[in-house]
């Protein structure tokens, strides 16, 4: 009777593998490792960016629909209110709005300004009519209009998008600013909205005519950073389990057991 025996592969071909088997699993460990390490870094660099730049803040109200609808969650630029521009939507506190809470609207014109409405349905700013595509579908700028107000330096007039229901500056218009908050009220510029992620805001393209827009926050940046370190850390991490299946695939596969002779 014949005998069953193992074929294996020549000893010196063996080592030479096994060598360059450790090899490269010492260089895939040392990638692996600098991946994760990496992607802590971008992670955590991207959370700790975006909580020195950005507040998240809750809306409330549908005053900003569709733009914002009433429990999204947005993510608000810290910014100093010099910087606000026409187009912008801000958070500002005003205690003759209301009191001890931040409220979130857009900026229609800023100190200087003359604003008025309506004019074929649409809001006039400095005698130009302004597109606002970000308004409900069909809507026209305000249902009912309110005659010209001069912006006084230094301050902004404000509307929601949603203008039927919005209690914005039309609604303080018998106030002594007429309506109007002061450019130091403004604590952020919201520039996304984070949940459910509908991301940045759409640009005021309708207030170019009238001066430079503001640009966006880092945003973009912040969320590759820490998407991409997510990706890093699993994938390092991932990379000892698998080298360690392949690993045993390729032993196996190197020894096969041969027929009787």
């Amino acid at each position: 009777m014949g005998d069953s025996t193992i074929r294996t592969a020549p000893r010196g071909g063996a080592g030479t593998s096994t060598s360059a088997a450790q090899a490269g699993s010492r260089l895939g460990q040392r990638m692996s490792g600098i991946a994760v390490a990496l992607g802590i870094v971008l992670f955590l660099g991207g959370f700790g960016w975006g909580a020195v730049v950005y507040r998240p803040y809750t809306v409330p109200t549908t005053s900003m629909t569709p733009t914002i609808d009433a429990g999204d969650r947005v993510l608000g630029q810290r910014i100093d209110g010099g910087e606000v521009r026409r187009g912008d939507v801000v958070v500002f506190k005003d205690k003759s709005w209301v009191t001890n809470a931040d409220v979130v609207k857009r900026v229609v014109a800023v100190g200087g300004d003359t604003v008025a409405c309506c004019t074929n349905g649409k809001l006039t700013v400095n005698g130009k009519q302004i597109d606002e595509p970000y308004l409900p579908a069909g809507s026209q700028a305000e249902l009912q209009g309110f005659p010209t107000v001069t912006v006084p330096k230094g301050r902004l007039f404000l509307l929601g998008d949603e203008r039927q229901g919005s209690l914005d500056s039309t609604a303080h218009l018998t106030d002594a600013a007429k309506g109007t908050v002061a450019r130091t009220a403004v604590t952020a510029r919201v520039d996304a909205v984070i949940w459910p992620m509908k991301g940045l805001l759409k640009r005021p393209t309708g207030f170019e005519t009238l001066g430079a827009l503001s640009q966006p926050g880092p945003f973009r940046i912040i969320e590759f950073m820490i998407v991409a370190g997510g990706v890093l850390v699993l994938a390092g991490g991932a990379y000892g389990p698998v080298a360690n299946l392949l690993g045993r695939s390729r032993s196996r596969a190197r020894t096969e057991p041969a027929g009787a002779r």
